[in-house]
């Protein structure tokens, strides 16, 4: 499983050596820029985003908000169990990153040691816009369009070979939708009883906001005194 690559006359070697030959004709900071994008930049945003995307569920307060901060909250575990999940597959395959088997990239970060397929960043970055999709299209289209840089920059650092993103790809959407359902089933409950709660129901639920059926949403303890001015009314 060691050779998925090992001859240049295989497409796979030919993107990797296209795109990566763009760092060796680029300036230097604009390695160092998609060094960090590559690295850090991407992960980075797409965690923003999701954040985002919850401030906006939130201060909209649709009828449908605590089922779209499940598919948020589900995002970030469906990055994390594809991961879990790639931990075997990488031993598996057992594939060396690219620069050890092939001679003249230019390789934009040091220190990577471990097998290259699947690839995490990929992973973990299509697994978060996947599910950021489930829960607000706009918003999961721009999180696929990230993580599609991402895969891009982990090929021009040199650091991955084009399948290896791909593979990342494929696994982040699986386990970010073939477990939608049952991840959609046990957390919408859960934050349908936070969205009650008056103490988390802002997690869910803008403070003022109405809820389903036209009751606004009131903050702790208004209720009791509402009860007690119209008692006092009554009284006098």
């Amino acid at each position: 499983m060691a050779g998925l690559a090992d001859s240049g006359s295989n497409p796979d070697v030919d993107l990797l050596f296209d795109i990566n030959g763009l760092a060796k004709d680029a300036p230097t900071w604009f390695d160092r820029v998609m060094e960090f994008v590559g690295e850090y930049g991407i992960v980075l945003a797409m965690v923003l985003l999701v954040v985002w995307c919850w401030w906006s569920v939130r201060r909209r307060g649709d009828e449908g908000a605590a089922s779209s901060v499940a598919a948020l909250v589900w995002a970030p575990l469906a990055a994390g169990i594809a991961v879990l999940v790639n931990v075997p597959i990488r031993g598996f395959v057992e594939r060396p990153r690219p620069f050890l088997d092939h001679q003249g990239l230019e390789v934009l970060v040091t220190g990577k040691t471990d097998y290259s397929f699947v690839s995490d960043h990929a992973t973990i970055v299509m697994a978060l816009g996947v599910g950021l999709f489930v829960a607000n299209r706009k918003f999961g289209l721009v999180g696929i369009g990230l993580a599609l840089l991402g895969g891009f920059c982990r090929v021009y650092m040199g650091v991955h070979y084009p399948t290896d993103v791909v593979g990342g790809f494929a696994l982040g959407t699986a386990v970010a939708l073939l477990l939608s359902p049952l991840a959609m089933a046990l957390l919408t409950p859960v934050m349908s009883a936070v969205e009650r709660s008056p103490r988390g129901g802002w997690l869910i639920r803008a403070r003022g906001v109405s809820r389903p059926g036209g009751q606004e949403a009131m903050i702790p303890g208004a209720r009791k005194e509402a009860a007690g001015a119209e008692e006092r009314d009554l009284a006098a």
